[in-house]
C-alpha cells in the first residue's frame, strides 16, 4: 500500500477484495448518501484489452451475455431503494463492446496508464461512445497481467476496481483472475460474473467512490456483501447490501 493513510482509505473503497482478505463487518452496517452523482441508467461498454481474448471468443460472450441480462434483472431493481437527488436507479445497457490488442500490457500495467490508454481510445477510436452521466467503461485486462493501482496489486491485494477520473469519466478494471484468492473455488467464468457484478452495482450507487451511498465502517453496497453469491438468470453475481432489509439480498 501506499505511504498515504487516505490514499490506502481511498484503495479500500474501490476494490474487490481477495476472498481470503475479506474483511469483517461490523454490526448494523448502514449506507449514506453523501451528495455525489449516481448511475441512474447504466450503460456499460466493454473492452477486452490483449491478444489472448481473441481466442476466447467463450468468456467474452459470456460476459457480454451477463450483462445484457442483468443490467435488466432483479439486481437492478433492487438497487432503486437507493434513489437520491433526482437520480432514479433502473434498467441499463450494455453500449457495446471491442477487443483492443493495440499497446496491450504483457506482464503489467498501472492504473495511470490504464486512464491514460483509455481518454486516448475515446478521442481516438469512433468505435468507443463518448462519457456521459451513466457510461461505464469496464475494461478487462489479458492473462497474466498484474494491474498496480495505488501500490497495491491485482491478487495480492484486490481483484478488480472502479473508479472515476477527475472529469467524471467513470470506469471499472477486471485483472483476469487467474489467482485463488480472485476465483474463491469458482470456475473462471463465474468469477468474472461475480466481481463484475460488484463492481458494477458499486459503480452505480457510488460512481465517484466514496461520494455517493457509503458506509465509513464497512465501504460500500458490495464490500457488505462481498464473496456472497447467487445464481440469477443463469449467471453467477455478488449479493448486495439492503439498508430497507437490512441483508444481504
Amino acid at each position: 500500500m501506499s505511504k498515504s493513510t487516505s490514499v490506502i482509505q481511498d484503495n479500500i473503497i474501490k476494490i474487490v477484495p481477495l476472498h481470503t482478505a475479506k474483511k469483517t463487518v461490523t454490526a448494523n452496517p448502514q449506507l449514506t448518501y453523501r451528495g455525489g452523482p449516481l448511475l441512474a441508467n447504466v450503460e456499460v461498454f466493454t473492452i477486452f484489452w490483449g491478444s489472448s481474448w481473441s481466442t476466447r471468443s467463450a468468456e467474452m460472450d459470456h460476459i457480454n451475455s451477463f450483462f445484457t441480462a442483468i443490467l435488466k434483472s432483479s439486481l437492478i431493481n433492487q438497487l432503486n431503494e437507493y434513489n437520491a437527488n433526482g437520480f432514479t436507479l433502473g434498467n441499463g445497457t450494455l453500449n457495446g463492446t471491442i477487443v483492443i490488442n493495440e499497446k496491450a500490457p504483457q506482464k503489467s500495467i498501472t492504473d495511470a496508464k490504464i486512464q491514460s490508454q483509455l481518454q486516448s481510445w475515446i478521442k481516438t477510436n469512433q468505435s468507443f461512445p463518448k462519457p456521459g452521466a451513466n457510461t461505464l467503461y469496464f475494461v478487462y485486462t489479458d492473462i497474466g497481467v498484474t494491474v498496480s493501482m495505488g501500490g497495491s496489486k491485482s491478487c495480492s491485494s484486490f481483484c478488480g476496481y472502479h473508479d472515476a477520473t477527475n472529469n467524471n469519466l467513470y470506469y471499472a478494471v477486471m485483472p483476469y483472475p487467474d489467482c485463488s484468492g480472485c476465483l474463491g473455488g469458482l470456475a473462471v467464468q463465474d468469477a468474472l460474473t461475480a466481481t463484475s457484478s460488484h463492481e458494477l452495482c458499486e459503480a452505480i450507487t457510488d460512481p465517484v467512490p466514496g461520494s455517493g451511498w457509503y458506509d465509513d465502517n464497512n465501504g460500500e453496497i458490495g464490500d457488505i456483501c462481498a464473496w456472497k453469491f447467487k445464481e440469477l438468470d443463469g449467471f453467477k453475481v455478488q449479493l448486495e447490501w439492503s439498508n430497507n432489509h437490512n441483508s444481504c439480498l
